[in-house]
C-alpha cells in the first residue's frame, strides 16, 4: 500500500512513499531523450521529454512506480486490486499497457491539462511486461505545479477525476475517498471552543486537540485522511525547510515492520520515500534503514543520450557523527 502527495510552496514537488512487503531491486532511473521506448501497440517513442524516477529495470526497460519529468509534469501508480480493471484490446483507441502508462504521459505532455487531452483517446490494455513482471492493479496520480487529477481503470471505463487536495492513497476509488474526507470537517489545527453545551464549561486540557478524531491507523482511508490534513494544514515559512516538509508529511503515514502482518513471516513497511522538486529536477528519498536524504539531479547528467543512466539505493544507515 501505498501514499502520494502533491505540495506546492515556494517550490513544487511530488512523492510518495512505497509499501510492501518485499522490493524489486528499485533504482533512482533517469531516462535520457533518446532513449527508445517500444510500445507492445506497435509504435516507438524516441524523442522525448527527459524522465527521473523510481523503477525497475529489466531488460534495459525502466519499469517507474513514480517519475517526473524535465517539465516538472509527475505520475504515480499506486495498488487498486480488486477494483483496477483492464480491458481488452479494442480498435477504437490507442492500446497501451499499464507499464507503459508513466513513459507515455511523461514522454509527451508538459502539463496536467496535456494530459486529460491524451488520455481521451487511451485504452489501458490487460498486457504483462513479462512472465516475471505480471501486470499490477493500478491507479494513477498526475500532477504538475497547478493541477492535479487522478486516473482510475474501472469496468465502468477509464475515469478520470480532479483531485484538489493532491493526495492518493488505495482502496477504494477516489470518489469515495473525497466523499469520506466530509466525515472530518470539524478537524482543525486551532484549539477547539466548546460546542457540547451553553451550560457549563469546557476548558481544553492539552494543545492539539483540534485534530481530536484524526485517525492515525495504517488503512487506505486513514492515510488519505491523515495526509491530506496534514499537507493542507502545514505552513512552511521558509524554502529551506521545504524539503523537510515534505518528508515529514510523507512521515506521517510511513508503515513500521511488524504493524501490519501478512502471515508467514511477511510485514508491510515503508521500503522507501521519494520526494521531487519538479522545478528543478532533483529527486530526493529514504529508505526504511537508511533515514539520510539522498538526492539525484537530472540536470548534472547528460540528457540528450540513450541509455538509461541508473543510481542504486543507498540502503544502510548513514550517520553524521559530530564529535
Amino acid at each position: 500500500m501505498c501514499t502520494a502527495i502533491s505540495y506546492k510552496n515556494h517550490h513544487h514537488y511530488f512523492g510518495r512513499t512505497l509499501d510492501l512487503e518485499y522490493s524489486y531491486n528499485e533504482q533512482v532511473v533517469i531516462t535520457p531523450k533518446n532513449f527508445a521506448f517500444d510500445f507492445r501497440n506497435g509504435k516507438k517513442l524516441c524523442d522525448h521529454y527527459a524522465i527521473i524516477g523510481m523503477a525497475t529495470v529489466s531488460d534495459n526497460y525502466p519499469l517507474y512506480y513514480e517519475a517526473t519529468n524535465e517539465k516538472g509534469l509527475s505520475v504515480a501508480g499506486l495498488n487498486f486490486p480488486d477494483n483496477a480493471y483492464y480491458p481488452p484490446l479494442t480498435d477504437s483507441a490507442v492500446n497501451i499497457a499499464p507499464f507503459e502508462l508513466i513513459p507515455l504521459i511523461l514522454g509527451k505532455c508538459q502539463s496536467v491539462k496535456d494530459a486529460k487531452q491524451l488520455l481521451k483517446n487511451i485504452n489501458i490494455a490487460n498486457i504483462n511486461f513479462s512472465d516475471e513482471y505480471k501486470v499490477s492493479p493500478l491507479h494513477w496520480i498526475i500532477s504538475d505545479a497547478n493541477s492535479s487529477i487522478v486516473v482510475e481503470p474501472l469496468k465502468s471505463g477509464l475515469e478520470v477525476y480532479d483531485n484538489p487536495v493532491g493526495v492518493l492513497t488505495n482502496n477504494p476509488p477516489f470518489d469515495w475517498h473525497i466523499t469520506n474526507l466530509g466525515n472530518y470537517i470539524n478537524l482543525s489545527s486551532k484549539m477547539p471552543q466548546n460546542r457540547f453545551s451553553n451550560n457549563f464549561e469546557l476548558i481544553p486540557y492539552s494543545r492539539g486537540m483540534g485534530t481530536m478524531g484524526l485517525p492515525g491507523d495504517v488503512s487506505s482511508a486513514s492515510r488519505f485522511v491523515r495526509a491530506a490534513f496534514n499537507k493542507l494544514n502545514s505552513i512552511c515559512l521558509s524554502d529551506k525547510d521545504e524539503l523537510s516538509q515534505f518528508f515529514h508529511i510523507l512521515g506521517s503515514v510511513e508503515q513500521i515492520t511488524g504493524c501490519v502482518d501478512l502471515g508467514e513471516g511477511k510485514y508491510e513497511r515503508t521500503v522507501y520515500t521519494s520526494c521531487c522538486n519538479t522545478d528543478k529536477g532533483i529527486y530526493y528519498y529514504t529508505t526504511y534503514n537508511n533515514r539520510q536524504i539522498t538526492a539525484v539531479n537530472m540536470h548534472k547528467e547528460k540528457l540528450d543520450t540513450s541509455q538509461l543512466i541508473c543510481y542504486p539505493l543507498v540502503l544502510t544507515q548513514q550517520i553524521k557523527q559530530q564529535n
